[in-house]
């Protein structure tokens, strides 16, 4: 299993590092680990592109009632998306053309060619 961190200031410490080392050694993602990724990299980021968007819009389909019911919510919401069909296949064929996109690009700004 690997670890993908964002590109919040707490997750620069070395405190973080030293963890995400332990607990990954070599197979964490992020500024300062040993797979670098920046974190204004949302294009190339399944968690950014798919999933953040999908979780959504199970979770917020109605009014949240508690802490609770946004708890519930998240779990179900994790589990049909796990159950898609295809659904990992695809954010897969998105990802690689995302990176062609990007390499076509030279780094660049890429949204618009997608």
């Amino acid at each position: 299993m690997w670890f993908q961190h964002g590109g919040v200031p707490p997750h620069f410490s070395l405190d973080v590092w030293r963890a995400l080392d332990a607990k990954f050694p070599q197979r964490w993602i992020g500024q300062g680990g040993p797979t670098h990724w920046t974190a204004c990299s949302p294009d190339l980021s399944s968690l950014d592109f798919f999933l953040w968007g999908h979780l959504k819009s199970f979770i917020y389909e109605s009014p949240i009632e508690s802490d609770e019911d946004l708890v519930a919510r998240i779990s179900v919401a994790a589990s049909a998306i796990r159950e898609m069909s295809g659904v990992f296949e695809k954010v897969r064929h998105s990802l690689r053309r995302r990176c062609n996109t990007c390499i076509t690009a030279g780094g660049r700004s890429f949204e618009q060619f997608l």
